[in-house]
C-alpha cells in the first residue's frame, strides 16, 4: 500500500536551519571522516549551573512540585524578576501584570513578535544580527528588514541614517540586541538615546534581547533601553533569560517585561503553545535571581579572562584583527586582509585546519570578512583551538 503524503506548510519554506546547526551538519559529516576537531563556535557556556540552584530545583522536586505551572509564571518567580528588573536595570515592573515568564528568552520573542506584528509588516534587525531572529520573525507572517551597520574604531555601530534609511511605512518593530551578538558591541547611552528617538518618532516597537547582560567588560555597562524614557518603556518589550548569565542553558526558563496589554497579548500566544517551564525549575530560577550573585561575578571574571586569552592569540597574524568584544563571549575576528570569503575561510578551517568557527557573512551582509569565535568554553578547548586557528589563518595569510 503507498503511503500517504502529508502536505509540509508553506510557511516552513520561508525557514532556515541556523548557521550553527548547518555548520554542525558539516561537523558531524567530517567526524564520520575520522576528522579530529575542535569547535568555537557555540554559545553554550561550559560552567556547571551553580550548586545553590540545582538544590533549590532539588528541593522543590522533593516537596512535589510537579504540577502545572501558572501558565504566567509561578507568583514567586514573577516577583523575583520585578525585583531583579528594579535593583539592576533601574526598571518598575507589576509583577502580576507586566512579567510573563517563557520557555527561554527565544520563546519570549516570538510571543513578543505573535501578539505585536501583523502579516505583511516588517522587523527592523541590525545587520550582522543572531540569525535564529529570523524565523520568529517570519513565523509571524512578518519579513525582517536588516538596518546596516558599520565598524568604527574596532566595534560595530548603528546610526540614525541607517535607521532611517532602512524604515519603509511597513515597519512595525524594531529588534536589539545589547550585548549584540555576534558584533560583541554593547550599545552606549548616547547610541541608544539615538535609538530611542527613532522607535518613538516612526511609532516602533522595540523588541529588546538582554540575554547577554551580566556579561561586559570594562569599561562597557549594559542599559536596558526602557529606562531611558517613560515613553520608550510603554513601546518597549524586555527579553531575558537564565540561560547565559546562570548557565542554565537546557533549564529553558526566561522572561519578558512590558506593558500589561501587551502581556495579555503575550500570554495568550503562550497559552497555546508552551505554557511555560516546570514547576520545580521556575523556583530554581527564582532561587538564581534572588541568592548570592558571586557566582555571575566569578563567570564574568573567567569570560574576561578568556576574551584576553583571544586576544592575545592571534594578536599579529597577518591580514586578521580581533574587533574586542565589550560584552558577551564571541570575538569578530576581522580577516578582511586575506582577501578570501568569510564562508571558504571557515570551509578550510574545518576541514583542513581542524577548528571550527562561524563565518560573519551568515550573520548577514554586514557580518562579510569577519570570524565569530567564541570563548563559552576555555580551558584546553580554548587553548587547542586558538592554536589551531592561529596556524590557520597564518597560512591563509601566506597563500592568498
Amino acid at each position: 500500500m503507498a503511503s500517504a503524503t502529508i502536505p509540509i506548510a508553506g510557511r516552513v519554506a520561508r525557514l532556515k536551519p541556523t548557521a550553527v546547526n548547518s555548520i554542525l551538519g558539516e561537523v558531524r559529516e567530517a567526524q564520520a571522516r575520522g576528522a579530529k576537531l575542535v569547535s568555537l563556535m557555540r554559545g553554550e557556556p561550559d560552567f556547571r549551573t551553580p550548586q545553590h540552584i540545582v538544590e533549590a530545583a532539588s528541593r522543590s522536586l522533593a516537596a512535589g512540585r510537579t504540577s502545572y505551572p501558572d501558565n504566567r509564571g509561578e507568583p514567586r518567580l514573577r516577583e523575583a524578576v520585578a525585583e531583579k528588573l528594579r535593583r539592576e536595570n533601574g526598571l518598575l515592573y507589576d509583577a502580576a501584570s507586566e512579567i510573563l515568564v517563557t520557555t527561554g528568552a527565544t520563546f519570549g520573542i516570538y510571543a513578543a513578535l505573535a501578539a505585536t506584528v501583523n502579516e505583511g509588516e516588517q522587523v527592523l534587525v541590525p545587520d550582522p544580527v543572531y540569525d535564529a531572529y529570523l524565523s520568529p520573525i517570519r513565523l509571524a507572517e512578518a519579513e525582517p528588514r536588516a538596518v546596516g551597520s558599520k565598524i568604527e574604531n574596532d566595534r560595530f555601530i548603528l546610526t540614525r541614517d541607517a535607521l532611517e534609511r532602512a524604515w519603509t511605512p511597513s515597519c512595525r518593530a524594531l529588534l536589539l540586541n545589547t550585548p549584540w551578538n555576534p558584533t560583541g558591541t554593547v550599545l552606549r547611552r548616547e547610541e541608544l538615546e539615538t535609538v530611542a528617538e527613532f522607535c518613538l518618532r516612526r511609532e516602533l516597537t522595540l523588541v529588546s534581547d538582554e540575554i547577554y547582560e551580566a556579561i561586559t567588560y570594562d569599561p562597557a555597562r549594559h542599559v536596558s533601553p526602557a529606562v531611558l524614557s517613560p515613553e520608550l518603556r510603554q513601546r518597549t518589550i524586555l527579553v531575558n533569560s537564565l540561560s547565559k548569565t546562570y548557565a542554565m542553558t537546557g533549564w529553558r526558563v526566561g522572561y519578558c517585561a512590558a506593558p500589561a496589554d501587551v502581556i495579555r497579548a503575550m500570554f495568550l500566544v503562550l497559552q497555546q503553545s508552551s505554557r511555560g517551564p516546570a514547576t520545580f525549575i521556575q523556583d530554581a530560577s527564582a532561587e538564581a535571581l534572588t541568592g548570592s550573585q558571586d557566582c555571575v561575578a566569578a563567570m564574568r571574571n573567567e569570560y574576561a579572562r578568556r576574551r584576553a586569552q583571544v586576544i592575545e592569540g592571534l594578536r599579529g597574524v597577518p591580514g586578521c584583527r580581533v574587533l574586542a568584544p565589550e560584552g558577551g563571549f564571541f570575538a569578530m575576528v576581522d580577516v578582511c586582509g586575506l582577501g578570501w570569503g568569510s564562508d571558504e575561510i571557515r570551509g578550510r578551517l574545518l576541514h583542513v585546519h581542524g577548528v571550527v568557527v562561524v563565518h560573519g557573512a551568515a550573520y548577514g551582509p554586514g557580518g562579510e570578512g569577519t570570524l565569530r569565535v567564541s570563548f563559552a568554553s576555555g580551558g584546553e578547548t580554548l587553548a587547542r583551538g586558538l592554536d589551531s586557528l592561529r596556524r590557520g589563518l597564518s597560512a591563509m595569510g601566506t597563500t592568498a
